[in-house]
């Protein structure tokens, strides 16, 4: 009998033990593609402004601006707030923008939507309260959606 439970014992402690190491490296690789998803978002928001600093000199110098301000977890709101007006510019010219400006806009809100899926996934796992309770997340910040539709 002492067999038996020993062995299920040593079967129950595998199994928790593989979970958590399986479980560790998803989450691991949901931070991987959350982050590479950011420098991708990063990517399309400078170039978009780019491109409309060629195309709308009047809004150039805020476009400039908007490209020197790096996307950092909890600091969105002020990559956002450079942004509103390359937005309001381009607004101006309706359903009609010139061609690599909308290219440019296809590719951000790609971004976007990608970002925010990583982040939704990243998110659903590490607030697990079995995962919260193992701390298997570690020091990692838990990552922030971007709310492009504020710009």
């Amino acid at each position: 009998m002492q067999t038996v439970l020993l062995v299920l014992l040593s079967v129950a402690i595998t199994i928790a033990l593989l979970w958590a190491y399986f479980t560790a490296q998803r989450l691991n690789r949901l931070h991987i593609r959350t982050d590479a998803a950011l420098q991708s978002l990063q990517a399309a928001l400078d170039r978009r402004a780019a491109i409309a600093a060629v195309l709308i000199p009047d809004i150039a110098a805020q476009a400039h601006a908007a490209e020197q301000v790096p996307l950092v977890y909890d600091h969105f709101a002020q990559r956002i707030e450079k942004e509103r007006p390359i937005s309001a510019a381009i607004a101006q010219f309706g359903e009609q923008p010139p061609a690599p400006l909308a290219d440019a806009e296809v590719r951000l809100q790609l971004a976007h939507r990608f970002y925010n899926e990583a982040v939704s996934d990243t998110r659903a796992l590490r607030t697990r309260p079995l995962v919260r309770l193992t701390r298997l997340g570690g020091r990692a910040q838990l990552p922030a959606y971007f709310e492009y539709t504020e710009c």
